[in-house]
């Protein structure tokens, strides 16, 4: 996948192009049946397939005190697009005079000038563009008449009518620590990436090793509790059998030591071999195991321990050849 920021900069390959714009943020199943309904129309007409976003998110510049905290900011987001199987990213950078453009002009200057749009693939609630936030749905068909685009509106909804599908909602089944309830949004595991740096070594010195993800990682931590999930090596080839190891995830402050620090670590089961120092990587949550808990003795936090390692094998061993 292509990504570059300037629309006047698009590769001679990518336009003409049919595409698409939003946040994206967490890539979740309304976000992929529009991409996917973007490729297919771009397998129809012969061409390739582009998204347009936007960084820093609009809400961080144009209402910061109420700008959300992103699910998948960045490169995480940047990654779960290139996953969809888009041809081309455009990321253009958000600022108040950018904003300040009418939704025909950012339609005419961003799709039709620099992408030579042949078709724009929408949700159908897309509405809240340009100054003002005037742009919807109704003016993209009448901008696609007057200047030669198609204008496709999918709804945001899945099979249930009730079950709209939501960042927001993501947002807040993280908070909660119901990681299944938000890989059901999200259509997989969510996921936070940074490297793995050295932390107390409690946990080697306990017999469980742990992975620890650096304090700038990426991605939505979700409420302090212990996890079943996936530690991915991203520095080994998609292939090799070490990039995707079976993870036992403790996210918090580590209340039996007393520590103050929210860090998020992984031990990979049954593993005591590997050293991951440096190593760039994702951890995907899969499913919720128990909240945090203090612990009078060393003792009693070991035998919660094994019984958390225990749990995760069993949770994990089903989805083991995904």
């Amino acid at each position: 996948m292509h990504r570059w920021t300037d629309p006047t900069q698009t590769p001679a390959d990518l336009r003409p192009c049919v595409a698409t714009f939003g946040n994206f943020d967490g890539v979740h199943l309304g976000h992929q049946a529009v991409l996917g309904a973007l490729m297919t129309k771009g397998a129809e007409l012969g061409l390739p397939a582009v998204a347009v976003t936007f960084d820093p998110h609009p809400v961080q510049v144009m209402h910061p005190e109420r700008a959300p905290q992103l699910i998948a900011p960045g490169v995480l987001r940047d990654e779960l697009l290139e996953e969809a199987g888009l041809d081309g990213l455009l990321v253009l950078d958000y600022t108040l005079e950018f904003a300040s453009q009418t939704a025909e002009e950012f339609i005419v200057s961003t799709f039709v000038e620099g992408l030579g749009a042949r078709a724009l693939v929408v949700g159908e609630d897309t509405k809240g563009f340009g100054a003002g936030y005037t742009g919807d749905v109704t003016l993209l068909r009448e901008l696609g008449e007057r200047h030669g685009f198609e204008v496709v509106a999918l709804s945001d909804r899945g099979d249930d009518e009730a079950d709209r599908w939501s960042s927001s909602l993501v947002r807040e089944h993280l908070g909660a620590g119901e990681v299944e309830a938000a890989a059901r949004i999200l259509g997989r595991p969510h996921r936070v990436g940074g490297t793995i740096v050295h932390g107390h070594h409690r946990g080697r010195e306990l017999g469980f090793p742990t992975a620890n993800l650096s304090q700038d990682s990426l991605g939505l931590v979700p409420a302090d509790g212990v996890y079943a999930g996936w530690l991915v090596r991203l520095d080994l080839a998609a292939d090799d059998p070490e990039r995707r190891l079976p993870a036992a995830i403790s996210v918090g402050s580590n209340p039996t030591f007393h520590d103050v620090e929210r860090t998020v670590e992984a031990y990979v089961l049954d593993r005591t071999d590997l050293d991951l120092y440096g190593e760039q990587v994702r951890i995907e949550f899969v499913a919720h195991i128990r909240p945090t808990l203090r612990f009078d003795s060393v003792d009693e936090l070991l035998v919660a321990i094994a019984k958390d390692v225990e749990q995760c094998r069993l949770v994990l061993a089903p989805t083991a050849s995904v």
